[in-house]
């Protein structure tokens, strides 16, 4: 890799309001990366962009900023349905990639992705942001050391009621572009995190979708989705725009023969059979997991290692979803085509 002042040099592909959050992470990790370039079709919020990233060459054809000796990265920031050209361009060019969820919208797409990304051995994380708050990994490490024996039920969550001008929601509000509704934006966050606290394989989805308010939508604005793991671990993931969730609702929740744990997302608590919850990890300052997933993106790089969210874990997350779709569709228990 290309080390100019021992800087990783990254061209953002895409200046829209991720890219401002992407951007928290690069000046965290100034020492060793730098924004030095930005694609985007609109010129002047390109420009804005670009000042606010220190001066950064300004493209409108990202497969031009690809192919320029300043870039050793790509952080892509595109809707949903251009990821995947970018990935490809990116690794055929040789260039490293944090690419923002989901990672593309079809498997086929998937397939391209995958064989893209080997081919060119370079190294693809997916922006899984949800995973850097800290109550994330050590209920994750709790679950690997036994603490709630054989897992029976987790639940994921992420609720909100979306108030938006239906001319802001754009390319989100169309199957075409968007790969579907809410489930496959804001519900990949809480399908991502049931399969990285599960240790086994996803093998049946069933799913209700729903358009309870957004009209706008061609697609849902609610899901309830059931996953059953090669392990007979059920999953529960629930995921809405459409409402605000009762004040007792977790974000994670995990349960077992031997004890279970939840959290809020800030703060986790721990409860053995029989006995008193105890608080593991008590809530802090709230945690910028954008900001966080970028610097590990580029100590990954640095240190030459895998990422805890590779193409692998993007298509495992894009397989539950479309067979949640499937599901939904046909009204029938869908077994998973690669568990």
């Amino acid at each position: 890799m290309t080390r100019r002042e021992l800087r990783i040099g990254v061209g953002i592909i895409g200046a829209g309001e991720i890219a401002g959050a992407h951007m928290r992470g690069y000046l965290q990790a100034a020492d060793h990366a730098r924004v030095t370039a930005i694609a985007d079709v609109d010129p002047l919020r390109a420009q804005r962009f670009a000042a606010s990233a220190g001066g950064a060459e300004v493209f409108a054809d990202y497969k031009q900023m690809i192919d320029s000796p300043l870039v050793d990265a790509v952080d892509i920031c595109l809707p949903h349905h251009l990821h995947r050209d970018a990935i490809v361009a990116a690794a055929a060019a040789g260039k490293h990639i944090l690419c923002e969820k989901p990672l593309c919208v079809t498997l086929e797409e998937a397939e391209a992705v995958k064989h893209a990304v080997t081919s060119a051995g370079i190294t693809l994380m997916c922006a899984h942001n949800q995973l850097f708050l800290p109550t994330v990994a050590t209920a994750r490490q709790m679950i690997r050391d036994g603490k709630l024996g054989k897992v029976y039920a987790a639940r994921t969550t992420d609720i909100f009621r979306l108030t938006i001008d239906p001319e802001r929601l754009g390319w989100r509000a169309r199957r075409a572009t968007s790969g579907g509704g809410e489930l496959i934006d804001t519900g990949y966050h809480p399908t991502y995190l049931l399969l990285n606290l599960i240790d086994s394989a996803p093998v049946k989805v069933v799913a209700f979708v729903s358009r309870h308010r957004m009209a706008m939508l061609e697609g849902e604005d609610t899901a309830n989705v059931l996953v059953e793991f090669a392990d007979g671990t059920v999953g529960t993931i629930v995921t809405s725009w459409a409402y605000e969730p009762p004040s007792c609702t977790e974000r994670f929740s995990v349960a077992g023969e031997s004890g279970s744990l939840w959290s809020d997302g800030r703060a986790l608590y721990y409860k053995p059979a029989g006995s008193e919850q105890v608080t593991v990890q008590a809530a802090g300052a709230e945690t910028d997991t954008y900001a966080l997933e970028v610097v590990d993106f580029i100590d990954c790089l640095r240190e030459a290692r895998r990422p805890l969210n590779t193409e692998a874990e993007g298509i495992k997350v894009l397989e539950v979803i479309l067979g949640a779709y499937e599901s939904a569709e046909r009204g029938e228990i869908v077994e998973l085509k690669n568990p």
